[in-house]
């Protein structure tokens, strides 16, 4: 059996109640992602705007782990279905999830769990191997994202020059970013 390594949490929180802990976190990351998601540019030209949220996503799963990093995602997005102002421009409703940005809002989920996973084996704790988590968790939010866009737009060719291709720059610079803060976390938190 993999002995899995500590995430920044459990390094950082090891006395308090495991369940207090977790729930606090959870929420946390969930208004982590809120927050950054109302840091938005929309684009004339694609109805997917550029925000921070993805690199909330990256953040929080590598900094959570696998299952609290994907259960707060969920929680971002179930609170964001109900109705608080949690999406990008401070969106809300089952409508946003339905549209055309909600392949990326579901892939949130997925990528901070595989995130999470990659993180618990060590591999957000040098910037050399925090590429590879936030690497995967990106292309598994554009996959998610760019999928559900073509059928939204009903071509996969719509969706590449509308969901990807203007992003690509962006969260580039947005993945050596979390590549960057996790490490340093690390060595504050040690």
């Amino acid at each position: 059996m993999t002995t899995l390594a500590p995430t920044i949490y459990t390094r950082t929180f090891p006395r308090a109640a495991v369940w207090l802990r977790d729930v606090i976190l959870i929420l946390l990351g969930a208004l982590f992602v809120a927050a950054l998601a109302q840091v938005e540019i929309p684009l004339p030209f694609t109805p997917v705007p550029i925000t921070g949220q993805t690199f909330g996503v990256l953040l929080v799963g590598a900094a959570l782990g696998s299952k609290r990093g994907a259960s707060s995602l969920a929680t971002y997005l179930t609170l964001g279905m109900i109705g608080l102002p949690f999406f990008a421009g401070g969106a809300h409703g089952l409508d946003i999830v339905l549209g055309a940005t909600g392949g990326y809002l579901i892939g949130f989920v997925l990528a901070a769990y595989v995130i999470g996973l990659l993180a618990e084996r060590g591999l957000e704790r040098s910037v050399r191997t925090s590429i590879l988590p936030f690497l995967a968790g990106t292309v598994i939010i554009y996959l998610c994202g760019v999928t559900w866009l073509a059928v939204v737009l009903g071509s996969l060719s719509k969706a590449l020059a509308a969901g990807l291709i203007p992003f690509l720059i962006g969260d580039a610079i947005k993945l050596v970013a979390a590549a960057l803060v996790l490490p340093a976390a690390w060595k504050f938190a040690s």
